[in-house]
């Protein structure tokens, strides 16, 4: 079921703006748990409740629904939190944004989606870690791909081993391709 065209109409009509406390706590966990269950009728219930603001809850862990749904690779959810407002730049507690997240799940698509959104392509996580770094090390070709035409500096180092995504592709002897598509990109003077 395409939850985006199921739901977003009928929540079109019940979303109100919801204080800023919704964001957080306990419905915000549950917000999120419902999410990680799928169990919509939860989450349209806590959306019903405490308005759109509730998208952009952290559980317990720090993460918020729409990189639960991302790391899952679960189109629908991933559709439909974006579709109704969830923020596209907002970082897990460890500083993972969603396209990080989709960097670290292989999700081609969402990380498309994110980028059509004008996410910020060189936010970094807690370690330095940009979503290119990561696709980079989890040897995802294609969303290198696409992070290098959406601007992603290749050369912006990570905090944990002072690397950047184009050294950790020459480095990796296995991925001859992706170290052909940082190449193609010439570092700045």
């Amino acid at each position: 079921m395409n939850w985006a065209k199921v739901v977003a109409p009928a929540l079109a009509v019940m979303l109100v703006a919801a204080p800023a406390e919704a964001q957080t706590g306990f419905d915000g966990d549950k917000f999120v748990a419902a999410v990680r269950d799928r169990d919509g009728n939860k989450a349209m219930e806590l959306l019903r409740a405490r308005g759109a603001t509730i998208l952009n809850a952290r559980d317990e862990k720090g993460e918020t629904g729409l990189i639960v749904a991302i790391l899952r690779r679960d189109e629908n959810w991933t559709g439909f939190l974006l579709s109704e407002g969830a923020d596209a730049n907002l970082a897990a507690r460890n500083g993972d944004t969603p396209l990080i997240a989709a960097a670290r799940a292989g999700y081609t698509a969402a990380a498309a989606q994110l980028i059509q959104l004008d996410v910020k392509v060189d936010a970094a996580n807690r370690m330095g870690e940009t979503a290119l770094i990561i696709a980079v090390q989890q040897r995802q070709a294609p969303i290198v791909k696409l992070l290098l035409a959406a601007g992603a500096d290749p050369d912006r180092t990570d905090s944990a081993a002072g690397y950047s995504a184009r050294d950790y592709a020459r480095r990796d002897t296995r991925t001859r391709d992706i170290l052909k598509l940082i190449e193609a990109k010439k570092p700045k003077a």
